[in-house]
């Protein structure tokens, strides 16, 4: 089982950006297949984000945040990043990240270990 840490969320004016990381431990980092990115905003569901094959070549994103959002890893540093751009009071939610996401055709979910996530709060 491999231990996720979230770093980087706070509060920022809408416009502004921020940068998420997640960095994972008890397991070699490249052994994991896909990561990403979920968001839980108060009073409503968890919702996907971002996702990144093991290799980083192929990534997907949630329609609401393409374009402004980019995902990476750095499977060297063991760390997963979320590089959020003109960032809207919309986004505001506590973010997680999470391995061994699978596309079942329809939605992502995530079947390995969780983060305890960081807070993003956006400012209008």
């Amino acid at each position: 089982q491999v231990q996720l840490v979230e770093s980087g969320g706070g509060l920022v004016q809408a416009g502004g950006s921020l940068r998420l990381s997640c960095a994972a431990s008890g397991r070699t980092f490249s052994s994991v297949y896909t990561m990403g990115w979920f968001r839980q905003a108060p009073g409503k569901e968890r919702e996907f984000v971002a996702a990144i094959s093991r290799t980083g070549a192929n990534t997907f994103y949630a329609d609401s945040v393409k374009g402004r959002f980019t995902i990476s890893r750095d499977n060297a540093k063991n760390t997963l990043y979320l590089q959020m751009n003109s960032l809207k009071p919309e986004d505001t939610a506590d973010y997680y990240c999470a391995d061994d996401l699978r596309f079942d055709g329809s939605s992502w979910s995530g079947f390995g270990s969780w983060g305890q996530g960081t807070q993003v709060t956006v400012s209008s």
